[in-house]
């Protein structure tokens, strides 16, 4: 008959676990197996966010809401509701939420969860104001310039601008269509767009130079975005990458390889890893990386930005080829059914990664265990990367 252990038992061998005791030792200390640590583990676990600490219990119950949440959704877009409700009680909604809550609901946001365009939110909002009959027109006329500027992907001067506006029916001068530009700080392509751009990208240096060294945590973070395709659609997978201990220190799936993807992960594992001093952040040149919003981002926390050169993997070696083990030790061998099921994948993959799985540049330690024994005043040889295996 397999004996029973006490439920304090089990936990405090998970506590001891947590905080970097290895499983083989206490198996054998405790004289239990290592699958019935395992499957302890997954008991009795603490589940770590970077705003709370739950208990398998808790995280599965967060997991249920989602499911149910996810679940109503469906149930409203299968539903054709919304598009029985009135749009004049549509956008009354929105006007509050836009009133109220602007803070936490981006119009775009708003609008889509409504089904209403913005363009005919805009056209309500300036509708609603008390203005004179010169500022309702100007207001419209801004709308107007901006919904071309966007159409043209920030493309078109005051005079194309004006050019379309004149095949519409509506005739002004450049100059009228250049002061609204300036007013609402809309600026088109330069002609010297190239030389600003060779010189911008002259800027973003290589501080690595394929030196994937480190002495200390949270010293230099690579990162890079892979994506799936799940049933004839994509996914994307940011990750963060630790130079020190390998460990992945952030990631996030999405939909869309967007700049807001990397701002995301960012931030999530900037506050997840204490919000560490001279840190380094390394990638490749892609246009979520180099946009003016990540830009920003890491500006405003000291963050030093290295850049690999264009076209040139190696430079970014430690993170193409840790996306090269994931897919082959892990996504290459599943059957996705659901963007759902690929989540948890990279969810088990990553923990696995970052807990279980050997790595022959520590030495064969766990990055887990290699940061636990550096914090226990035992500062391990700094691993070395030569542009092969992880």
């Amino acid at each position: 008959m397999p004996k029973k252990y006490p439920l304090e038992f089990k936990k405090q061998a998970i506590r001891r676990y947590e905080k970097g005791e290895s499983i083989p030792a206490l198996c054998q200390e405790l004289h239990i197996s290592q699958s019935t640590f395992y499957h302890w583990r997954n008991q009795y676990r603490s589940i770590q966010t970077s705003a709370h600490t739950y208990t398998p219990a808790e995280f599965d119950a967060l997991v249920r809401r989602l499911q149910k949440a996810e679940h109503k959704l469906s149930i409203i877009q299968l539903s054709g509701y919304l598009s029985k409700v009135p749009l004049q009680d549509k956008l009354a909604t929105l006007e509050h939420f836009h009133n109220e809550m602007s803070d936490l609901y981006s119009v775009h946001e708003l609008c889509e969860a409504l089904d209403v365009s913005r363009g005919t939110f805009y056209n309500h909002i300036f509708r609603r104001a008390d203005r004179s009959k010169y500022e309702s027109e100007k207001a419209q006329l801004m709308l107007k310039v901006k919904q071309i500027f966007d159409d043209s992907e920030q493309r078109y001067g005051a005079d194309k601008i004006r050019t379309v506006l004149a095949e519409s029916g509506l005739r002004i001068s450049a100059k009228r269509v250049l002061s609204i530009m300036q007013e609402l700080g809309l600026h088109s392509i330069r002609t010297d767009a190239k030389k600003v751009y060779k010189n911008q990208m002259r800027k973003k240096q290589n501080l690595l130079h394929r030196k994937f060294t480190t002495n200390h945590p949270n010293q230099v973070w690579v990162s890079d975005i892979t994506y799936f395709k799940i049933k004839n659609a994509w996914v994307y997978l940011c990750a963060i990458i630790d130079l020190f201990s390998r460990k992945v220190v952030g990631y996030r799936v999405s939909r869309a390889a967007s700049t807001r993807l990397v701002t995301t992960t960012f931030r999530n594992a900037y506050a997840e890893r204490g919000y560490p001093q001279s840190l380094t952040f390394h990638s490749d040149r892609g246009g979520q990386y180099i946009s003016a919003a990540f830009s920003k981002l890491l500006q405003q926390y000291n963050v030093k930005h290295s850049f690999s050169a264009s076209g040139t993997p190696l430079d970014n070696a430690v993170a193409e080829t840790f996306f090269a083990t994931f897919k082959k030790e892990e996504a290459y061998r599943r059957e996705y059914t659901s963007e759902r099921h690929f989540r948890k994948s990279v969810d088990e993959y990553i923990r696995f990664y970052n807990e279980v799985r050997p790595h022959q540049t520590l030495k064969y330690k766990t990055p887990q265990a290699f940061e636990v024994t550096y914090q226990g005043s035992y500062i391990e040889k700094p691993c070395s990367y030569n542009d092969a295996g992880v």
